[in-house]
């Protein structure tokens, strides 16, 4: 089988993740990046031996591009799906599709008449430990779902001038924490959440919240709870919950070593958790983009798609509409 020949657009941080993951896939031929910040991208193409560009469009364009990889501000998101279709390239963007609904729902049509792959790029779906719960929960191990509890907390707010243009955290942050609910319990029918300014002034002159607390429930009574801070002074905090009629399933926060330590004033002294987004879900990136490398190959795509990027930000939306107007909102 013949290799899916990879472009990337978008060569700051997330962009160096893919990049990575795309380099040490054996089935990719990591051909283009393109990035307006141009010398930002050559320096990416120097690690990797790709060709470079400012012109994203060139990129989708390109005759040695089969599929590109969105890691480029969300103002872009839409636009650049939109041309990979109709250049016939196959589409992995990131989170979220756009901060428009209205936006989103026009490319809808389009996106699901699309001869070719359209993947979002919700990795948590792929962290290791989280999609084993699910594949347990699914077996049946703890009877009939009941309770899911999802906890993400940051280890420290990101800057002013990112949280001001991010679309705030329930379309930032929770935004994932939406997609895994779904994941777990894809009917949810209702949305209540509370929003705190707890400990950043910047974040509350940005009119968002620094916590966030989200509770749905699921067509089947399902109850999903959502615990979000922008920062925790332990560090990464990523763990999930599944509690059933016949027992619970837990993911606990992964540590960089297993090593404990014991003395006569303290007992199984651990390591700190990690401390960043990309050491906790390196692996999840790379399974991301091998499954979506696979669906093009099969054409049978396992990624989360448009659609699910559309539920999430349906979700994100609700709850920042509970968290103003202090209401449950019902989606059904």
């Amino acid at each position: 089988m013949s290799k899916v020949r990879v472009g990337l657009i978008g060569a700051g941080r997330i962009g160096q993740v893919h990049a990575a993951s795309i380099a040490e896939n054996r089935d990719v031929e990591f051909t283009y990046i393109a990035d307006v910040f141009v010398d930002g991208a050559q320096k990416l193409a120097d690690k990797y031996g790709t060709k470079v560009t400012a012109d994203p469009m060139e990129l989708i364009n390109a005759s040695d591009v089969d599929a590109v990889v969105v890691c480029s501000p969300t103002s872009t998101h839409v636009d650049l799906i939109s041309a990979s279709i109709d250049a016939g390239v196959h589409v992995m963007c990131e989170k979220p599709i756009d901060l428009d609904m209205a936006r989103v729902d026009a490319l809808l049509p389009k996106a699901r008449a699309a001869k070719t792959q359209i993947a979002l790029g919700f990795n948590r779906r792929f962290d290791p430990n989280f999609s084993a719960i699910k594949n347990r929960v699914n077996a049946g191990e703890i009877g009939n779902l009941e309770q899911l509890i999802i906890i993400s907390r940051d280890p420290a707010p990101a800057p002013k001038e990112y949280i001001a243009v991010s679309g705030g955290i329930f379309r930032d942050m929770t935004i994932h924490d939406f997609d895994m609910a779904r994941f777990f319990v894809p009917e949810i029918v209702e949305v209540t959440a509370r929003g705190a300014n707890s400990f950043s002034d910047y974040i509350a002159e940005c009119d968002d919240y620094d916590s966030v607390n989200v509770v749905m429930r699921g067509s089947n009574n399902e109850l999903i709870t959502i615990i979000n801070s922008r920062h925790a002074s332990f560090g990464y905090d990523q763990r999930i919950e599944a509690f059933g009629s016949l027992g619970m399933l837990t993911a606990s926060n992964q540590l960089p070593t297993t090593v404990r330590a014991f003395s006569a004033t303290q007992t199984e002294v651990a390591d700190p958790y990690q401390n960043f987004f990309l050491e906790r879900y390196s692996s999840a990136y790379r399974q991301e983009l091998a499954d979506f490398v696979a669906g093009i190959q099969s054409g049978k795509l396992t990624n989360p798609t448009y659609e699910d990027g559309r539920e999430a930000l349906i979700l994100a939306d609700a709850a920042l509409e509970s968290a103003k107007t202090g209401k449950t909102v019902s989606l059904k």
